[in-house]
């Protein structure tokens, strides 16, 4: 079962459901999906997979990627790291649905947990990591607005080839933010107009 937390246009993000864990069993094992993730090399069943959705959905700030039409999981994303002192954190994503690829469904999704780093947990900055070969993904973040900070030359071997690791970022004031600030505008505008409204009465 999805809950809506944080709604786009063309997806929200909801906690993760684990019984979801037949999906993702085969998504994680779909070489052509796990090619751009760490786990490309590992052999994951359902066992595992299980346990992993388990343990996600008792981490804070993790969320399953939902079509909004079709109420259908299509990934998940989140912040598998986060400093508080520092106000930084980090971020994963994962669309294991590969029908939702290069249509803008990873771009609002990623769009939506950005507002609430920065606007609901107050995070200052925001990273991930990226390979070099992954010029989708890579074309993804900076659409919302992610910079490159810096790059482990030759991190990644694969296909025979080396291939960089880079490190993007962005920081709260280059994110312009469209969902939470709309949220607490509609709520000061209610507030004004209830205000007015006991005024005019009174009159």
């Amino acid at each position: 079962m999805y809950f809506r937390k944080l709604v786009g246009s063309k997806v929200y993000l909801s906690p993760i459901d684990k019984n979801d864990y037949l999906k993702y069993t085969e998504w994680v094992n779909d070489m052509e999906v796990s090619m751009g993730m760490i786990f490309a090399y590992k052999l994951i069943d359902e066992e595992s997979e299980k346990n992993i959705l388990e343990r996600l959905t008792k981490v804070e700030f993790n969320f399953a990627i939902i079509d909004i039409k079709k109420d259908e999981v299509i990934g998940n994303i989140g912040f598998p790291v986060i400093d508080y002192i520092n106000h930084r954190g980090e971020v994963g994503i994962f669309i294991g649905n590969k029908n939702y690829w290069s249509d803008g469904y990873g771009t609002e999704a990623l769009s939506l947990l950005l507002d609430f780093g920065f606007n609901i947990l107050n995070l200052n900055s925001i990273h991930l990591k990226v390979y070099s070969y992954n010029n989708p993904a890579i074309k993804c973040y900076e659409k919302v607005g992610f910079k490159v900070a810096g790059r482990l030359r030759e991190a990644k071997i694969i296909g025979g080839n080396k291939y960089d690791e880079i490190y993007m970022d962005i920081l709260a004031k280059e994110f312009k933010s469209e969902y939470i600030k709309s949220l607490i505008e509609a709520k000061i505008n209610i507030h004004a107009k209830k205000v007015n409204e006991s005024q005019n009465s009174k009159i």
